[in-house]
């Protein structure tokens, strides 16, 4: 992840995610308005984010791969947050539908790497109009 062969993350379809010290234990960055810090990180097992931004998501957020056998890996994604009620909100209302979106083009992206005929998640009309906010200019403008 965050790098230039990065085989995770689906930055051809979303903000790319940075860090300002690589994927290091105290780098902190995020993608497009999520801001988080790397609290643990052991390369090809796992990583572990703690939530910076938006305001009030207090928690982690990680990403684990473990090998089940030979032939099966099982890719895991959890967050474990408190939200204030504005935060919930934005949660219901937004964040998780777009979050939902780009796990579902992370996984494909990690499964395309191994088969010959790819898969490519279609977004319902919520994500799609979720998304043309989130480019429009006067809501870059709110972000800044």
């Amino acid at each position: 992840m965050a790098t230039q062969n990065d085989l995770v993350w689906p930055y051809e379809h979303w903000p790319a995610i940075r860090f300002n010290d690589g994927m290091n234990i105290g780098s902190r960055g995020g993608h497009g308005f999520v801001r988080y810090t790397i609290i643990d990180f052991r390369e090809g097992e796992y990583i572990k984010f703690q939530f910076s931004k938006p305001d009030g998501f207090n928690g982690i957020h990680e990403l684990k791969i473990t090998a089940l056998n030979s032939n099966t890996t099982e890719i895991r994604h959890e967050i474990n947050a408190k939200l204030s009620f504005k935060a919930v909100l934005l949660w219901v209302y937004a964040v998780r539908w777009l979050h939902d979106a780009l796990i579902e083009d992370a996984f494909d992206k990690v499964e395309n790497h191994f088969l010959a005929e790819k898969k490519e998640t279609t977004y319902n009309v919520w994500v799609k109009l979720l998304r043309k906010i989130y480019k429009s200019k006067s809501f870059q403008t709110k972000l800044a």
